[in-house]
């Protein structure tokens, strides 16, 4: 019998800690989910949805421009890179470094950006949004 409470209370610990995990890289339910499968979120969304992800390869170099949206009616302040890849995953380049943005409330911004080279085939758009 104890046995069992050892097993079923460090399942519970276990599951706990996974939720928990798991619930920081949740997206906003506006967020589709094409488009949350390239955003890498660091923490909570607080109200910040990407609505739309439009990526072009123009002259064999990829493009991308992200629609940011505010949910909410406070001003939220969001910090932004994207980061390219390879074929098999890589990253490409050195990176970009973090670019800051105020979303107002209830607003939409659009955010750009250019592969560093044409080894570059993916993308993630890493995000961290700042809780008022």
């Amino acid at each position: 019998m104890k046995v069992r409470l050892l097993a079923l209370a460090a399942a519970t610990v276990a599951l706990a800690g996974a939720a928990t995990t798991a619930s920081a890289q949740l997206h906003d339910p506006a967020t589709p989910l094409a488009v949350a499968s390239k955003i890498a979120l660091r923490g909570e969304a607080n109200s910040i949805a990407v609505r739309e992800m439009r990526i072009v390869r123009k002259n064999d170099i990829l493009v991308v421009q992200a629609d940011m949206a505010n949910m909410g009616r406070t001003d939220r302040t969001v910090f932004y890179r994207f980061k390219w890849l390879d074929n098999v995953g890589n990253q490409v380049g050195d990176g970009e470094s973090w670019k800051q943005m105020t979303v107002l409330g209830l607003g939409q911004q659009t955010v750009k950006s250019v592969a560093p080279t044409s080894a570059a085939v993916d993308l993630r758009l890493e995000m961290n949004v700042e809780a008022r």
